[in-house]
């Protein structure tokens, strides 16, 4: 089965039990002040688990685009590295709200996994929460006996309240939740070592695909639970890693969501994918980066110096130095991925055909933009790194970082990305200690203390200016009125003109 298939299959199963399939949310979130990013699939039902919006239709499922680069969630760092994190990814859902439970969310996803998509039951394996005395929580023995329908005991697994007790933050709906893990090892592999002993320890072939999360709880401010009015379902299904389980294969990127803009990146770039780690990790950077960026700006956010904009800024910047630095490309070159993108996935995303135009000037524009400057920081940088071999030091300086940041425009992940790769670690604190002067100085800046407006002469203050810069480059003019302006200790004046040749600016 391909992805679009896949994708596909689910909707139509979970239509047949009598779900309504609803279009995902946009990955930007603009009228929440708690996320900038949607970053799980049941963010855009809060009001309704929170009981504060109409439930119906109490069955939905959908394909959600989630975006996770910051915070708790952050996954940034292992991009590329690793074959299975991303910033962008799509999560797969069902939910019920007040209809189904435990027993039906447990039968349909075994249902879906095992009659529907194939998988081996010999290779899944399930959590359950083991319960918290602290909480006076017992173990979810109602979900372990509904499992057993399906799976031999020892395919059932305690987790710990940090692994199976999901909470939507300090207050509010919570609840025990039940893994699905899957083991895409080799036999040879199986046979040496049991797969429950590798669950949730980090083993990039036993990894969880599934969460079914049972809320049947809300926290209060105090801390203690009390049940919820309406149990609640909210199952999410990682649609990279079940892609990938699918196909049989041991890397995301080995699978059609990734290959075709990889290839592409091979074909524009001259370079082989699976011959060197460093170009490897690149084109995958590059290729999961390319996804965030476009779907970002699709659905409202451009690249900015600030809050969600500058996330995605500095990850287009992260993709832009990759393609420098490992596949010599010294223009702008991630723009040109875009059709192969929209090709992939267009269909089940219309925004992205829908903002062809716009996302791919966008991200001309950028690249464009740090290219410009990208040469000098990395030679800056470089420089520092040199010296602080030469001196036997392993630390750069947080100020050189900030300077960078400030006038190359490297953000700091960037920065400690490329020390990284050179074993030099990065003062942070004293990066910090900088930024937080600029701000003083910025604010200080900004404090201004305005005089009153002169009139000069008989001149009509309502009179609007006069631009006459069309037809002269100067011009004879009178001074209408002015005012004194007092910044810091600086003073000066502002004077309004009733002729000008001057075009005005923001900025």
């Amino acid at each position: 089965m391909t992805a679009n298939e896949i994708r596909d299959s689910y909707k139509k199963y979970f239509e047949s039990k009598g779900h309504a399939i609803v279009p995902s949310a946009p990955m930007v979130v603009k009228d929440d002040p708690t996320l900038m990013f949607t970053n799980a699939g049941m963010n855009q039902w809060k009001d309704i688990i929170l009981g504060t919006c109409d439930p119906e239709p109490r069955r939905r499922a959908d394909s959600q685009k989630c975006l996770r680069v910051s915070g708790k969630h952050n996954d940034l760092e292992e991009v590329g590295h690793d074959t299975y994190h991303h910033t962008m990814f799509e999560m797969l859902g069902n939910w019920s709200f007040g209809d189904y439970f435990k027993e039906g969310a447990i039968d349909m996803a075994w249902e879906y996994l095992v009659d529907v998509l194939k998988l081996n039951p010999a290779d899944l394996y399930v959590t359950v929460f083991e319960g918290d005395e602290k909480e006076g929580l017992a173990r979810d023995d109602e979900a372990a006996g509904y499992w057993l329908k399906h799976v031999p005991a020892d395919h059932i697994i305690n987790g710990n309240k940090h692994d199976n007790f999901w909470e939507m933050g300090d207050t509010g709906p919570c609840g025990p939740c039940s893994e699905i893990h899957l083991d895409s090892r080799t036999p040879e592999e199986k046979a040496k070592t049991p797969g429950r002993e590798l669950v949730n320890k980090d083993d990039p072939q036993v990894i969880e695909i599934w969460n079914i999360v049972f809320m049947q709880y809300e926290r209060k401010a105090d801390g203690h639970l009390e049940p919820l009015s309406m149990n609640v379902i909210d199952t999410g299904m990682g649609f990279e890693r079940l892609v990938r389980a699918i196909q049989g294969k041991h890397s995301n990127y080995d699978t059609d969501i990734f290959q075709p803009i990889i290839k592409e990146i091979c074909r524009l770039s001259g370079k082989e994918y699976g011959k060197a780690e460093e170009i490897d990790v690149a084109m995958r950077v590059i290729a999961d980066h390319l996804r965030a960026v476009a779907f970002s700006i699709a659905d409202g956010q451009l690249p900015s110096n600030a809050k969600a904009g500058y996330v995605i800024r500095r990850i287009l910047r992260r993709a832009v130095r990759y393609a420098y630095t490992f596949l010599d490309q010294k223009e702008a070159f991630m723009f040109k991925l875009l059709p192969v993108l929209i090709q992939e996935m267009g269909a089940s995303y219309p925004e992205l055909p829908g903002q062809r135009e716009l996302i791919g000037r966008v991200i001309k524009e950028e690249e464009d933009s740090f290219l410009r400057t990208l040469d000098k920081g990395i030679s800056m940088l470089s420089e520092a790194i040199e010296a602080l071999k030469a001196e036997g030091k392993n630390t750069l300086d947080g100020s050189k970082a900030f300077r960078l940041f400030d006038t190359y425009g490297f953000p700091l992940d960037l920065t400690e990305l490329i020390c990284r790769e050179a074993g030099i670690d990065v003062d942070e604190k004293q990066f910090d200690v900088e930024m937080e002067a600029q701000k003083a100085r910025a604010r200080n800046a900004a404090q201004v203390e305005n005089g009153d407006w002169n009139t000069v002469g008989d001149f009509d203050i309502n009179e609007e200016q006069k631009f006459v810069g069309y037809d002269f480059s100067e011009y004879n003019c009178h001074i209408t009125r002015y005012r004194m302006v007092k910044q810091k200790k600086n003073v000066f004046y502002e004077l309004v003109l009733d002729k000008t040749p001057f075009y005005g600016e923001m900025g």
